[in-house]
């Protein structure tokens, strides 16, 4: 099928893309180079998750898409956030996580010491000096001094709000469109100004209400998963739709495989807000751990820490095909899942918009 501008929309323009649809950059392996490449080359904007990879890792990342398209692809970074644990309250975390999963998988959880993250400073250097024409942002606004240079490069940023609050701080300090991330998305809240249980707007609140007082271009996200939906955010004013959920079950998703079972096997919205893998909210299926953890969810540390706390026991579950412990962010749409290539997904979501 060729490529067709399914909506008219300056979104298309400022990104250099044919369609107005961001493939969602889920950190965490799932945005392989082909993810990435395919959506491109298809005619949506592909997002690079680099959240949580080293230098080396994003450097080979942007290289292989580089090969593999020629059009335009975005890098996400999470913007540093406080966070603090003393070893007593790590040891205590430590102890809750091993008796929930140290028998059936084996191993044994031990507290951490920073780094949690890679250095943002660093990976940020690194898309810079790769040219990447367009850079994403979550949990927060980067320092004025790096978003003065993306601008002097002319390197487009996108945000992402899930209140108007955090709408208008980044309309302010100059970001190119804003993603609003609605209640129904998978994976992290990207709230940074506030509670995030305070911050849980479904999109037919949240786009409206951006769109009515923001600038930029506001692209929707949350729970989009078919023409339908899509034709839905644009109508509530939306330049734009970012999917994430949509394409995890898609064969070129660096997910595990007992994931992607999980995302195709669903019938109804089973998905849970919870910290208890990373001490950041975040929607995902409900599973063993999940549960196990839901009395100690306010006990839960600091984001990033309870994340590296988790990290071993998400690794093993994941050698171990055990998807009881694993993280299995999907949105509230997650039934709608179809486990086919980035490029089917794209010609029958083009399709369904103008049937």
């Amino acid at each position: 099928m060729s490529k067709k501008q399914w909506y008219q929309s300056p979104l298309m323009q400022l990104l250099n893309i044919d369609i107005p649809l961001i493939q969602a950059p889920m950190a965490g392996g799932a945005t392989t180079p082909e993810l990435v490449a395919n959506v491109c080359n298809a005619g949506g904007l592909g997002s690079i998750g680099a959240g949580y990879m080293s230098l080396k890792l994003l450097s080979q990342s942007i290289d292989q898409v580089r090969a593999l398209t020629d059009n335009n692809f975005s890098v996400n970074l999470f913007v540093p956030e406080a966070c603090q644990a003393t070893i007593e309250q790590q040891k205590i975390m430590v102890q809750h996580i091993n008796n929930i999963c140290s028998t059936e998988l084996a191993i044994k959880v031990e507290p951490v010491t920073p780094p949690f993250l890679p250095d943002f400073d660093e990976q940020l250097q690194v898309v810079i000096d790769k040219k990447i024409p367009i850079v994403s942002f979550t949990f927060g606004i980067p320092e004025k001094r790096w978003l003065e240079e993306l601008k002097q490069r002319n390197i487009i940023t996108l945000g992402t709000a899930t209140s108007l609050d955090e709408a208008v701080a980044l309309q302010q300090a100059g970001v190119d469109a804003i993603v609003a991330q609605s209640a129904e998305a998978g994976g992290h809240r990207g709230t940074f100004i506030g509670i995030a249980e305070n911050s849980l707007f479904s999109q037919s609140v949240l786009v409206p209400l951006l769109v009515k007082h923001i600038d930029v271009p506001i692209i929707a996200a949350g729970g989009i998963m078919n023409g339908q939906a899509i034709l839905k955010a644009l109508s509530l004013g939306a330049y734009g739709v970012q999917l994430g959920t949509a394409f995890l079950s898609c064969p070129e998703a660096g997910i595990h495989e007992e994931y992607k079972k999980e995302l195709l096997k669903q019938t109804e919205d089973k998905t849970r807000l919870t910290k208890t893998f990373s001490g950041k909210l975040a929607r995902g299926i409900g599973n063993k751990f999940i549960e196990a953890m839901a009395p100690l969810e306010n006990n839960c540390l600091d984001y990033p820490i309870q994340n590296a706390l988790t990290k071993p026991m998400r690794q093993a579950a994941a050698k171990q095909d055990n998807s009881a412990f694993m993280s299995l962010w999907a949105g509230q749409s997650v039934y709608l899942s179809r486990g086919i290539s980035a490029q089917e997904l794209i010609n029958q979501l083009t399709l369904e918009i103008l049937r």
